[in-house]
């Protein structure tokens, strides 16, 4: 008999989901409705497929939500941030082995980083560096 193990339970946000995030995120609490006017899906999504996708976050405790009269207003419990942190590392596993070096290596390689965005990039790596010496200092 072959046993197989069950799917690790994915943190990762579906497109949608994301899309949905977003507009929590910038709206704060919003009804299903709001999040419905707000969402820029072609073709507009139906009412109960963004009532459904909210029940989703829900269940996987992205997002909270109260009754208000007759309507529930959902609240994002997941921050932008860690959204990001959790996408990132995920695609540094998938793709590079967990390797955040080599994640960063094959982004600063795209074409579409001119001069003026490596010159950001290096600013931001110099500025974490001085940081990092700071912090070492301080403990020593």
């Amino acid at each position: 008999m072959i046993v197989v193990p069950p799917l690790k339970k994915t943190t990762q946000l579906t497109r949608l989901e994301l899309q949905i995030m977003h507009v929590l995120w910038d709206l704060g609490p919003a009804t299903v409705q709001e999040v419905q006017q707000k969402l820029n899906a072609k073709p507009k999504l139906a009412y109960t497929t963004v009532q459904t996708m909210l029940n989703v976050l829900l269940r996987k405790g992205r997002v909270t939500r109260t009754l208000e009269g007759k309507a529930f207003r959902y609240t994002a419990t997941l921050s932008r941030s860690k959204a990001i942190k959790q996408s990132l590392n995920d695609l540094a596993d998938r793709l590079f082995g967990g390797s955040v070096e080599a994640l960063a290596m094959n982004l600063m390689d795209h074409k579409h980083l001119d001069r003026e965005k490596l010159e950001r990039l290096n600013t931001l790596i110099e500025k974490r560096l001085k940081q990092d010496r700071e912090e070492i200092d301080e403990r020593d």
